[in-house]
C-alpha cells in the first residue's frame, strides 16, 4: 500500500468523538443533583442505574464481545474496535465514577461509614472492590484502550504490542468481571440490612 493510500485509509478511520462529553457532562450534572437532593430515593436509584449500567456493560463486554472479538481476523477486529473503544472511552470512567462517588453518599447518609466492627468489614469490602475496579479501569483498561485504538489508526500497526497488551487486557476484564459479581454480593447485603 502506498503512503497515500494509507493516509487516506487512516484519515477515513473513526475518530475520538468529543461530543461525547455532552453525555458526560449530564451523568455529572444528574450526579450533582443527586448529591445534592435530598431525596435518598433519587440518590439511590442513581447509585442503582449507573451501577447496573457499569456492572452489565463490564460483564457483557468482558464474556460476550470479548470471547467474540478474539476469534475475528484482524481486518474485522480492527473495524469493530476503532468504533467501540471511542465511545467506551467516555462511557465506562463516567459510569464507575458516578456509581462510587453515588455509593459513598449513600453509605454516609446511612450511616454505615461509622458501623462497628464486624459489620464494618462489608463497607470495607465494597470500598476495596471498588478501589480496585477503578484503578484498574483507569489505570489499566482505558491506556489498553487508547493505545490499541491509536495503533489500529496506523496504516501498519504493530501486531505483536496489540497482542501483548490485549492478553493483559483480557486477564484484567476477567478478574474484573469476578470482582463485580462480588460487589453485586456485597450491595445486596447492604439491601438486605447488615
Amino acid at each position: 500500500m502506498s503512503d497515500g493510500a494509507a493516509a487516506i485509509l487512516v484519515a477515513k478511520q473513526p475518530r475520538i468523538n468529543w461530543t461525547y462529553l455532552w453525555g458526560v457532562a449530564a451523568v455529572a450534572v444528574a450526579l450533582i443533583v443527586a448529591v445534592n437532593s435530598e431525596s435518598h430515593w433519587l440518590l439511590n436509584f442513581f447509585h442503582v442505574i449507573t451501577g447496573v449500567l457499569w456492572t452489565g456493560i463490564d460483564l457483557f463486554m468482558g464474556f460476550i464481545i470479548g470471547p467474540i472479538l478474539r476469534s475475528l481476523d484482524i481486518s474485522t477486529r480492527r473495524e469493530i474496535i476503532t468504533r467501540l473503544v471511542p465511545r467506551m472511552l467516555f462511557l465506562m470512567p463516567t459510569l464507575a465514577i458516578a456509581t462510587s462517588v453515588a455509593g459513598i453518599e449513600l453509605a454516609g447518609r446511612a450511616g454505615y461509614m461509622a458501623i462497628d466492627w464486624p459489620e464494618y468489614g462489608w463497607v470495607l469490602a465494597a470500598l476495596v472492590i471498588v478501589t480496585v475496579l477503578t484503578v484498574q479501569g483507569l489505570g489499566i483498561l482505558l491506556p489498553i484502550n487508547v493505545i490499541v485504538f491509536l495503533q489500529l489508526r496506523e496504516p501498519e500497526p504493530d501486531l505483536a504490542r496489540i497482542g501483548r497488551l490485549m492478553r493483559i487486557y483480557f486477564l484484567t476484564v476477567a478478574s474484573q468481571g469476578i470482582m463485580q459479581l462480588a460487589i453485586i454480593l456485597v450491595m445486596a447485603r447492604f439491601v438486605t440490612g447488615l
